[in-house]
């Protein structure tokens, strides 16, 4: 593994640990009916499809910066409708729970992403100025 990926995977680690710390903390704050059954399985979800994109993207970029924005954009179109998918599957099968996990769920998609596109900005891109 180069050392950029273990930065990111440092940081991700870290990040998804003190995300579940919050998410710990609050569950003694807020009453419990805010907080979906799924939560502790969606840091492990995000975790693992925010590496796995990341990975992607800096192997195949690599090569050529130029054709980074491309493969960009299908990754972020691609995390979207699995995301929108597995949303979908688990609302419909869990209606009692679908608005705390919507809720969890869009949060922790937004968190995610921003530590993404974050770490591709610091990511040392050969021909990247």
């Amino acid at each position: 593994m180069n050392e950029p990926m273990k930065y990111f995977t440092t940081g991700l680690l870290a990040f998804t640990i003190f995300l579940g710390g919050v998410s710990y903390l609050l569950w003694f704050i807020l009453p419990g009916h805010y907080f979906s059954p799924a939560l502790p399985y969606l840091f492990p979800f995000f975790f693992l499809l925010t590496y796995l994109v990341y990975f992607i993207l800096t192997q195949k970029s690599e090569k050529a910066f130029s054709n980074f924005v491309n493969r960009f954009m299908i990754a972020l179109f691609s995390k979207m409708i699995l995301c929108v998918i597995l949303l979908l599957i688990y609302v419909f099968t869990h209606r009692p729970d679908a608005v705390p996990f919507i809720l969890a769920f869009f949060i922790l998609y937004v968190l995610f992403s921003i530590f993404e596109v974050i770490a591709l900005l610091k990511h040392p891109f050969p021909g990247k100025k």
